[in-house]
């Protein structure tokens, strides 16, 4: 699908996290294989953006990607469906019970 995160897996420690910038987006964690235990975002009441949201997840998960966007709650949303509709459940870290109820993405034609 065209919304997916593509950006390059990079190992979650503290020399990567610093290395982000204060900015707005989302972030997946991952497994070593690629498996995707977490989304999140980086919002406006995240102190240092992305940086500090990385920092706070470093020992959660071996790899992470980021996407900085403005649009972080709508796109922290879309990734969230979408993994759902692949693999029938949230990242095995996201807590179902949270937030709003997410919608349904439709079938590619």
């Amino acid at each position: 699908m065209a919304i997916d995160l593509n950006k390059p897996w990079l190992p979650l420690d503290e020399e990567n996290a610093t290395m982000l910038g204060g900015h707005l987006g989302v972030y997946q964690l991952g497994r070593a294989d690629g498996t995707v235990v977490y989304i999140g975002y980086a919002g406006a009441r995240s102190l240092f953006g992305l940086r500090s949201e990385l920092l706070a997840q470093v020992g959660v998960a071996t790899s992470f990607r980021v996407e900085v966007t403005h649009a972080y709650h709508t796109r922290y949303r879309e990734l969230l469906m979408l993994h759902r509709a692949r693999n029938g459940a949230l990242p095995e870290l996201n807590d179902a019970a949270s937030g709003a109820p997410l919608g349904r993405l439709s079938p590619a034609s």
